[in-house]
């Protein structure tokens, strides 16, 4: 097995792994329980998304849309301002 993915949180973790089955990418995730014994820690180097040595390279493409679209939508999280919205948003 090798590493496709170390995820920043547990979340990221089940998008990617997600992604990877839709193409039919046998993936697991590494770790996933381990999040609890450390609490609040950033799950960082405890938890990774798993694939098969003949599906690493496939796996990669995969891996690298998801964190594309991920970088994205942080971006835009990043780039709203919910108080002003809301204020916007109010009759």
């Amino acid at each position: 097995m090798r590493i496709a993915y170390r995820a920043e949180s547990l979340i990221d973790a089940h998008l990617v792994k997600d992604a990877l089955e839709r193409e039919e990418i046998p993936a697991f995730i590494a770790g996933e329980y381990l999040t609890g014994a450390v609490g609040q820690l950033p799950a960082i180097d405890y938890v990774a998304v798993m694939v098969p040595e003949s599906s690493a390279g496939a796996a990669e493409a995969v891996v690298r849309a998801v964190e594309a679209q991920l970088a994205e939508a942080r971006a835009a999280l990043g780039d709203w301002d919910g108080d002003a919205q809301l204020a916007t948003d109010s009759p």
